[in-house]
């Protein structure tokens, strides 16, 4: 297994988790999970794949990736009533499955030998579009477009890192490695410490 394609696989399972918690969290039958667990798990890796024009969709070329993507559903389906806050659950989830993607989608642009600037898009897609699905689907504002949240930031930052590191000579495994680590940092100090960006205030109007 390559290195890229086990990052696609644990980047699903946990995406897949996250999904499930936002159907628990709606109250749905195994159908629902299953479904949002899916659309997540898969979602950021399929608009990558589909912009990059690669010969398959990832999960079409290995459909296991859709079976993992149901084993987190049935997980979530039976222990989600465990859980103390589910919303918190599915953060920290989402927050690991976020420093997984990244590097998933900045390892596949790397070996397509995309530019800087592709690399970046394609790590920062591939670990948004999927909880960015998840939560139109279910009628929540998305995490990605929360006031200040650092989590496209996070991503976007955790890509730049692996770039920086590639043009310094790093080997692909600890430009990915470091990646994973920045953005799970970032977005963990968003969770814990409050971390967020300036938000726009529209200045009162003049009488």
């Amino acid at each position: 297994m390559t290195l890229t394609l086990g990052l696609d696989y644990l980047a699903v399972f946990i995406f897949g988790l996250t999904g499930a918690l936002a159907a628990s969290r709606a109250q749905l039958d195994i159908v629902g999970f299953l479904f949002l667990a899916c659309l997540t798990a898969v979602g950021g890796g399929t608009v990558r794949d589909v912009i990059l024009n690669r010969d398959a969709v990832f999960w079409v070329s290995d459909p296991g990736m859709i079976l993992s993507a149901c084993l987190a559903a049935v997980l979530v389906f039976f222990t989600a009533h465990l859980f103390e806050s589910r919303l918190r659950a599915l953060e920290w989830c989402d927050a690991a499955a976020l420093a997984v993607a990244v590097p998933a989608g900045v390892g596949v642009a790397m070996g397509l030998d995309q530019t800087a600037a592709i690399i970046l898009i394609m790590g920062v897609t591939t670990g948004t579009f999927g909880g960015l699905m998840r939560d139109v689907v279910c009628n929540e504002v998305p995490l990605v477009l929360k006031k200040g949240e650092l989590y496209a930031t996070a991503a976007l930052i955790g890509a730049l890192v692996a770039v920086i590191l590639q043009a310094l000579g790093s080997s692909t495994l600890v430009a990915l490695l470091a990646c994973g680590c920045a953005t799970f940092v970032l977005r963990a100090g968003s969770l814990v410490f409050g971390w967020c960006l300036p938000v726009y205030k529209s200045r009162p109007k003049r009488q």
